[in-house]
């Protein structure tokens, strides 16, 4: 199957699981601003969500695209190495129209590998994963709002929570126009276009984000339930 065996192949499943996770991050962005107005908005959402069938059966859709993501960045991560063979060893200085994070992507990739695990640890392993075993927790399973609260008032936490951030910043401001150009929606015209209409989605993303961060951390964040 070409999606499998060709390298082109290869990109084109790199390309659509990415603006899929790109999709998610979109919604988990949206629902996130509901904690800054209102514990009981967000948890309102937890519940809405929860350990219902139609959330585990999108949690596997998207942990199965996160698999696929991450594989086929390890299979064209090590396709390229090889075809460059030892010239890689022999240039050391980067081209100006090459970006930092293009030639970066598999460090950025194990870093963003590193913090999605520790987020599953602290959110999905205490909420869905604790209610669908039955396992109590403090707080509890579905009240997310205190788990936000509990884990930013951690500044260890916190500080990678913002490194994490940033490392999906670097991902995506590249890993977006790049699926764009992967996929054909591109041009000599368009990728001016795409790289700056990622650059400006990815940045929006992030800072609601690294906002939330810091307002739980800083304890400017509404402390209401």
């Amino acid at each position: 199957m070409w999606l499998i065996n060709s390298p082109i192949g290869r990109k084109v499943v790199m390309s659509v699981t990415g603006i899929c996770l790109i999709l998610f991050l979109t919604f988990h962005c949206c629902m996130n601003v509901a904690a800054f107005f209102s514990g009981n908005a967000y948890n309102t959402i937890c519940a809405f969500l929860g350990s219902n069938w139609y959330a585990v059966v999108g949690t596997l859709a998207l942990a199965f695209l996160a698999v696929c993501h991450i594989v086929y960045a390890f299979i064209l991560t090590a396709q390229n190495r090889r075809a460059r063979g030892p010239q890689r060893y022999e240039v050391t200085s980067r081209r100006p129209e090459v970006s930092w994070a293009s030639q970066n992507m598999l460090v950025l990739g194990i870093i963003i590998l590193l913090g999605l695990i520790l987020h599953l640890y602290n959110f999905w392993a205490h909420m869905m994963f604790a209610e669908l075993a039955g396992c109590p927790t403090t707080p509890a399973p579905t009240d997310g709002f205190g788990w936000i609260q509990q884990t930013f008032a951690n500044p260890v936490f916190s500080i990678l929570y913002i490194v994490w951030m940033c490392a999906i910043w670097f991902h995506l401001s590249h890993g977006f126009w790049s699926a764009m150009q992967t996929l054909g929606i591109s041009g000599k015209i368009w990728l001016k276009r795409w790289q700056t209409i990622g650059i400006i989605y990815v940045s929006i993303l992030m800072a609601v984000f690294v906002f939330l961060v810091l307002s739980f951390w800083l304890g400017f964040a509404p402390s209401f339930k």
